[in-house]
C-alpha cells in the first residue's frame, strides 16, 4: 500500500465516526421528523394508536396561526437587534483588549466568561437584576427612583421584554465573538498601521480603511454565528420572560416575547400537537438555511469589493 491510499485510510478511519454520528443524531432525525410532520402525529398517537397522513395541513395550519405569525416577526426583529448589538459590542471589546490597554488579557478573560454561563441559569440570573436588583438600586438613590416604579420595569412590557433579552444575549455572547476578531485584529500587520500613522491619519481613519477591510472574512464568521445563535434562540427566552407578557395580534391574545424556537416547543410539548411542531421545526430549519446562505453570500462578496 503507497503513502496516498494509507493517508486516504487514516483520512477515512477518523472521519467515518464522525459522519455516523452526524448522520445518526441529525441527518435521520431530520428525515423521520419530515415525515411526522405530514401525519397527525400528536400524544395519543404516540401511544400507539396509529397515525394518518394528513398532507401539507399542518404546514398550512401553522401559516394560518396568529401565534406563529407573530413569533416569526418577533424572531426576525430580535435577530436584527441581536446581531447588531453583539457584533457593535464585540467589535469595540476587541479593539480595547488589543490596544496597549493595561491588564488586557486579564480583560480578555472576563469578558469571554459570560458565554460560558448556560442560558437557562443566565436567564434566572437576569430576571432577578431585572425583577429586584434595578428596583433596589432605584430605591436606594433618589435620582434613579423611576427605576422602582413597577410600570418601568423591563420584564414587564413587550417592547423592553424584547430589549430585555437582547441585553442579555449581547451580554452573554459578545465575549465570544470578541475572540474571532481580536484573533482576526492581531493578523493584520502593523507595518500598515505604522505607515498610515506616519502620513497622519486618524485612529478613525486606520479604522475604516485598514482594519475593517482587513478583518473582513472575521466578519462573514461572526455574523453567521450571531445571526443562527439568535434566530434559533430558546434557553434565555424560557428563562427570562418564558414568552409573557401577553399581547394581542391579529385579534388573539397570545405570548409576547415567544420566540419562533419556543413557540414550537410549546405548540409540540405543552399543546402536545407533535405533528404541527414539526411542521413548524421543518418550516424554521427551511427559512434559516435560506437566510444563512444570503447572509453568507452577501459577506463574501462584500469581502471581494473590500
Amino acid at each position: 500500500m503507497n503513502r496516498f491510499h494509507r493517508n486516504n485510510l487514516t483520512f477515512w478511519a477518523f472521519l467515518t465516526p464522525v459522519l455516523i454520528g452526524f448522520t445518526m443524531v441529525v441527518v435521520v432525525p431530520f428525515f423521520v421528523g419530515a415525515f411526522y410532520s405530514l401525519t397527525d402525529w400528536n400524544a395519543t398517537a404516540r401511544a400507539g394508536q396509529g397515525l394518518s397522513y394528513v398532507g401539507f395541513e399542518n404546514f398550512t395550519a401553522s401559516f394560518r396561526d396568529p401565534g406563529f405569525i407573530y413569533s416569526f416577526i418577533i424572531t426576525t426583529i430580535y435577530t436584527v437587534l441581536n446581531v447588531a448589538f453583539i457584533n457593535v459590542v464585540a467589535v469595540a471589546l476587541a479593539l480595547a483588549v488589543t490596544s496597549r490597554l493595561r491588564f488586557r488579557n486579564l480583560y480578555r478573560m472576563g469578558f469571554f466568561i459570560p458565554y460560558l454561563i448556560g442560558g437557562l441559569i443566565l436567564g434566572y440570573l437576569w430576571q432577578f437584576i431585572f425583577n429586584n436588583a434595578i428596583p433596589s438600586i432605584g430605591r436606594s438613590i433618589e435620582a434613579l427612583a423611576f427605576l422602582a416604579d413597577p410600570a418601568n420595569m423591563l420584564l414587564g412590557h413587550v417592547n423592553s421584554g424584547i430589549l430585555a433579552l437582547v441585553i442579555v444575549g449581547t451580554w452573554q455572547y459578545a465575549g465570544y465573538i470578541m475572540m474571532i476578531y481580536v484573533a482576526a485584529i492581531e493578523g493584520v500587520p502593523t507595518e500598515l498601521f505604522e505607515a498610515a500613522r506616519i502620513d497622519g491619519a486618524s485612529e478613525w481613519q486606520r479604522f475604516r480603511t485598514i482594519t475593517v477591510p482587513m478583518i473582513a472574512q472575521a466578519f462573514t464568521v461572526t455574523m453567521f454565528l450571531t445571526l443562527v445563535n439568535s434566530f434559533k434562540q430558546f434557553d434565555v427566552n424560557y428563562s427570562l420572560t418564558a414568552g409573557g407578557p401577553a399581547t394581542v395580534f391579529m385579534d388573539t391574545s397570545i405570548f409576547g416575547t415567544e420566540l419562533l424556537a419556543m413557540n414550537i416547543y410549546n405548540v409540540a410539548f405543552i399543546g402536545n400537537n407533535l405533528a404541527a411542531g414539526q411542521a413548524r421545526a421543518v418550516i424554521f430549519f427551511v427559512v434559516l438555511v435560506i437566510i444563512s446562505l444570503v447572509q453568507v453570500t452577501i459577506n463574501k462578496r462584500k469581502e471581494l469589493e473590500m
